[in-house]
């Protein structure tokens, strides 16, 4: 009797064990949908060396490249899987970089406990973003930048109440903003840069309360700059350059709490600049290439420190303000190609400017153009 307790034992054990290993492993369900999601990809260039060469066994939780799990109910929660990456999988390639082909696979949106999604730098994965990412609950991150993705961002992106960050810059994506992405209250960071994506910026763009950095730069966005864009408190840097923006900067973008950058070059913007621009926070401040028209405006004082200041090929007239003297500090100073007339003022900073900051105006004179009242 004690042989048979003793096998009795070991197979309560054994059964025991297997559970235990069951428990601790993923489900099933996320292996599948992780396992479809790696058959719409391939890397040519990794070969042997491929990403995907450690997505074996039956637990995607264990040493799975690029796949993290919920401790507790080893759900799969974060997918990062990044082409430009010092990885020591890269460092056999010349440029330590990854190509891959490819599409992303709907097969992610059975992934419901999915925090992060990150595929990004992968320079040749196209198609579409899956319309059924929307649905994913707990999602935080979506990081779609450097690939070649075309169709359109997702309709009721604005359901993803938990998204932080929504990088999908330097892809093919066109089509309009969603109406419904002002409703995403806590996306801090949105990248949406080198794009096709057209149409005007959402007037309601003001109701998200959490945003830090908005770049739509490199699009084909068109119409005014939203008035509701001054109310988000927490927004430090907004770049609206290359794209087709028209009508008035508004003078509350000047009065903003903690904005600091602010980038509209190359659009159709018209009409004075606002005289809050000048004694704001902004550092970095750059409106060249539009149709902005009138004088600079002569308020500049303590409060102006700008690291950039560019105002260069617009329709700008009159003399070169002499308060600019009294600001706290410019840097890189750009007034080229306007309509500019009179002597520049002498002293910080106009002293260490060359003369490419002031060339092409109507009849600017002294250091560094050619002296006053010489023909």
């Amino acid at each position: 009797m004690s042989s048979v307790r003793f096998f009795q034992t070991i197979s309560v054990a054994a059964i025991l064990l297997a559970l235990t290993a069951t428990v601790h492993s993923c489900p099933p369900s996320d292996r599948a949908a992780l396992l479809a999601f790696k058959a719409a990809l391939h890397e040519p260039q990794l070969g042997k060396l491929g990403i995907f060469t450690s997505w074996t066994g039956a637990d995607c939780c264990n040493k799975w490249y690029g796949v993290s799990c919920d401790k507790e109910s080893r759900r799969v929660a974060d997918i990062n899987l990044r082409g430009e990456s010092e990885d020591p999988i890269f460092q056999k390639k010349h440029h330590r970089t990854g190509y891959m082909t490819g599409y992303i696979s709907p097969a992610i949106c059975h992934l419901n406990r999915l925090s992060s999604f990150t595929v990004a730098d992968w320079k040749g994965i196209s198609g579409e973003i899956p319309r059924c990412i929307s649905s994913l609950p707990f999602l935080r991150i979506i990081d779609l930048i450097g690939n070649r993705l075309t169709g359109t961002i997702p309709t009721d992106i604005g359901k993803l109440q938990r998204l932080t960050v929504l990088n999908i810059a330097d892809n093919a994506i066109s089509g309009n903003i969603p109406r419904s992405l002002t409703n995403l209250r806590s996306l801090m960071h949105l990248d949406i840069r080198n794009n096709q994506i057209s149409g005007p910026i959402p007037n309601d763009f003001g109701r998200l309360p959490m945003l830090s950095r908005a770049l739509l730069s490199g699009n084909k966005l068109s119409g005014p700059i939203p008035e509701s864009i001054s109310r988000i408190y927490r927004l430090a840097d907004l770049d609206l350059s290359r794209n087709q923006v028209s009508g008035p900067i508004p003078e509350s973008l000047g009065k903003m709490a903690v904005l600091s950058t602010l980038n509209l070059d190359m659009n159709k913007i018209s009409g004075p600049i606002p005289i809050s621009l000048f004694n704001s926070g902004i550092s970095d401040l750059n409106l060249s290439r539009n149709g902005l028209e009138g004088t600079i405006p002569d308020v500049f004082g303590v409060r102006s420190y700008f690291t950039v200041l560019d105002l260069s090929y617009n329709h700008l007239k009159g003399p070169i303000p002499k308060s600019m003297g009294s600001a706290s500090y410019i840097g890189h100073l750009d007034l080229s190609y306007n309509h500019l007339c009179g002597k520049i003022p002498v002293g910080d900073p106009f002293d260490h400017l060359e003369a490419s900051s002031f060339v092409y105006n109507d009849c600017l004179c002294g250091k560094p153009l050619k002296p006053c009242g010489v023909n």
